[in-house]
């Protein structure tokens, strides 16, 4: 693979996105989720509603994010959409990105 500094770049971007979005999708599915729906205390509810917008902001992010490292490394359509809906489970966007590190790190052949 090609290690340019664009590459390196789109790399590290790809990286901090996915473990930004695996914490707040962990965050999401097993703080807020239960919190919203299992119980009827409204200031549990307001405590942790910035659980759900920080998430609504950081996907998209880390879309773009997977989009364009996908994109520098030439991953074909499939991989490009494993990566992008890697962002919506609670650990498989921690998953792409220990897969994503390897393949960028793995000597040329």
């Amino acid at each position: 693979m090609s290690t340019t500094s664009s590459t390196r770049g789109a790399m590290l971007r790809f990286s901090i996105m996915a473990k930004l979005a695996g914490v707040m999708s962990l965050l999401l599915w097993f703080v807020y989720l239960p919190i919203k729906h299992l119980t009827d205390n409204a200031s549990w509810h307001s405590g942790v509603i910035w659980i759900a917008l920080v998430h609504g902001f950081i996907y998209p992010v880390y879309v773009l994010a997977a989009f364009h490292y996908c994109l520098k490394m030439r991953k074909s359509l499939t991989t490009t959409i494993f990566y992008i809906l890697a962002g919506t489970l609670p650990v498989a966007s921690f998953i792409a990105d220990r897969r994503a590190i390897a393949e960028y790190r793995k000597p040329l052949d």
